[in-house]
């Protein structure tokens, strides 16, 4: 077995109507212009979506929304979303849904930090050298 090190700071927030505070936590951890990640609709037909939103827009947080991320997700959707959204100022990424949503948010968090293309960070070509934080809206308890 390798010798390693594993730091990994997270802060979680649990409770009813807690994704009405979503624009304070993006505040507090850095976030001045979000990309928001959401599946196939759900969380639009449920309001979820609409809330944290609307959370954003109270703290005057500027915000752009992509939906359509599907389960099991695809690495041709990630890269296309870090090649839309490179230089554009993006400097939180925020998914609004389950695993799949999450994943893929990751993923678009290394490739507008480190550039180029993501696969090559998976397959190790290329060093990640950097990753724009990533805050999540669960809306299943299997996907924490």
């Amino acid at each position: 077995m390798r010798n390693f090190d594993f730091y990994s700071p997270t802060y979680f927030v649990f409770g009813k109507d807690r994704e009405a505070e979503t624009g304070r936590y993006v505040k507090r951890f850095g976030g001045s212009r979000v990309l928001v990640l959401y599946g196939t609709g759900s969380v639009q037909r449920n309001g979820v979506l609409d809330q944290v939103l609307a959370a954003l827009d109270g703290q005057k947080i500027p915000y752009c929304v992509e939906g359509g991320i599907q389960p099991n997700p695809r690495l041709a959707k990630a890269q296309e979303l870090a090649d839309a959204y490179a230089g554009k100022g993006i400097d939180f990424l925020l998914g609004v849904g389950g695993a799949s949503v999450l994943d893929t948010c990751k993923a678009v968090a290394i490739g507008l930090a480190s550039g180029g293309s993501i696969w090559d960070y998976f397959c190790k070509l290329r060093p990640i050298t950097g990753a724009l934080p990533v805050g999540s809206v669960l809306t299943i308890a299997a996907a924490g």
